[in-house]
């Protein structure tokens, strides 16, 4: 898992809400385009950005593809966004 790629990943409010669908179940490609007002090639877009950042993985059952949330991932995301707060300087005191 790359930080980058995954804030890369984060930082569209589309990819957003599609993990925020996934969180409630698993969904097909067609189930999370019927809830945008996007091309299915941009879900598509969409949806290799968040694979690539490992934030979702695929599973194929004949022609469909259901996507789920890797929990994994943002397990390690957590774990990374900690460590990088225990690792910063605190912020001087401010004298008057």
């Amino acid at each position: 898992m790359s930080l980058n790629e995954v804030f890369k990943a984060i930082a569209d409010p589309t990819r957003r809400e599609i993990l925020s669908l996934l969180r409630q179940r698993p969904m097909t490609a067609g189930e999370i385009a019927e809830r945008f007002d996007l091309s299915k090639p941009s879900i598509s877009h969409h949806l290799n950005q968040l694979k690539e950042a490992d934030l979702i993985f695929g599973e194929r059952a004949g022609t469909s593809i259901t996507y789920h949330l890797n929990l994994t991932v943002f397990e390690e995301l957590v774990t990374s966004l900690v460590d990088l707060w225990k690792g910063a300087p605190h912020a001087p005191d401010v004298q008057k």
